[in-house]
This record gives C-alpha cells, structure tokens and sequence, in this order.
C-alpha cells in the first residue's frame, strides 16, 4: 500500500482547482454564447412577426374605412340622384314665381342640404359647349359666338364632386359659317383694285 508522500507542495492543488475551474468558466461561457445566440434569433423572429401582423391590421383598418367611405358615399349618392326631380320643380316653379312663403323657406332648406352633401349644380348660359357637361337639345348658328356656345339652359346638370350625375340640358350656338373666311377674299379684293387703280395711274 503506498501512502501519499508528505510535504508535496501546496501550489500543485492549486494549481489544479484554478484549471477545474477556468475549465468550468469556459464550457458556461460557451454554453451561455449559444443560448444568447439562439434567443437573439428567437427575437429577431418574434419582432418580425409583430412587424408583420401590425402592417395587416393597418391594411385591414384602412380598407375598412376605405369600403365604410365608398358605401356611404353610393347611399348619399342615391339618396340625391332621387331628389333632383325635385329640385327642377322648385326651379320651374321658382322661374314662374310661385316659390314664396313657407314654400320658399321649405325649398331654401332642402337646396341648401343638398349642397352641404356635395350635391353641385351646373351649367349657364354664356358658356363654352363642353361634350362631356352638356347635352346639346338644339342647335343654331349665331354671329355673336366665336366657338360652341351654350345659348340657353333647357334643364341644369348635377354632380357629386368629379362624378357626373346628370348632364345639363342645352341650346348650343355656333359661329355662322362663313363669317371668318369671307373677310379674307374682301381684303384681297379690295388690296387688287388698289393695285389696279396704281397701275393705271
């Protein structure tokens, strides 16, 4: 049975408990890096996943508002498209004189609600034929116009912001044919008798 030698020196346990540990720190060290790798992974993940369920709902909100937008807009729409009827009655009826009294207060109201909706009117006289505003009900010629003009207004179009409810009704006049070419050949002709009237001289 061999004992242990005394009087071994104190450093060499030392020395081996310093190694045991260091040893320790290092495999903890390392296996700490890898758990810090792998939850910086796991959060990159889960932050992307929140990124991306955020920028759906906001999708989801802003197409909800948009078909809350579009509905009411086609309900007023409606609503108005009905009203105008109503609207040329008050105008006849205001061209003869008979909106007065209760009626006109009546009339003023409704006129001004349909505007608060965007409910516009159109169309004067005085102004350029336009295909796509107007629809022309009659046709002249006339030598106080220098383009297609709206000459009367048979009946007043409507629309809603850009949209066209319903054309305006027009009497078009147009420039009298002729009226601008025949003042060229009266120059002409009157520049060749002065050159005739110079040569005879």
């Amino acid at each position: 049975m061999t004992e242990k030698p005394q009087g071994g020196e104190p450093g060499d346990d030392s020395a081996a408990e310093e190694a045991v540990l260091k040893a320790a720190e290092e495999a903890v060290a390392g296996a700490g890096a890898d758990e810090l790798a792998a939850a910086k992974r796991e959060l990159t993940e889960r932050t992307g996943d929140l990124q991306r369920l955020q920028a759906e709902y906001q999708n989801y909100r802003k197409r909800v508002e948009r078909d809350r937008l579009t509905v009411r807009e086609i309900a007023v729409s409606n609503i108005l498209e009905a009203l105008i009827p109503v609207l040329d009655d008050i105008g006849r009826a205001r061209e003869h004189g008979e909106v007065t009294g209760g009626f006109k207060s009546v009339s003023d109201n409704l006129e001004t609600v349909v505007a608060k909706l965007g409910l516009q009117q159109f169309g004067k006289e005085g102004e350029p034929f336009d295909p796509t505003l107007h629809e022309a009900l009659m046709h002249s010629y006339s030598s106080d116009v220098t383009e297609d003009t709206c000459v009367q207004i048979l009946q007043p179009g409507y629309r809603i912001g850009e949209r066209i409810i319903r054309p305006a009704m027009v009497a078009v006049a147009e420039p009298q044919p002729g009226t601008q070419s025949t003042a060229a050949p009266d120059a002409d002709s009157s520049d060749s008798d002065k050159a005739d009237g110079a040569t005879e001289s």
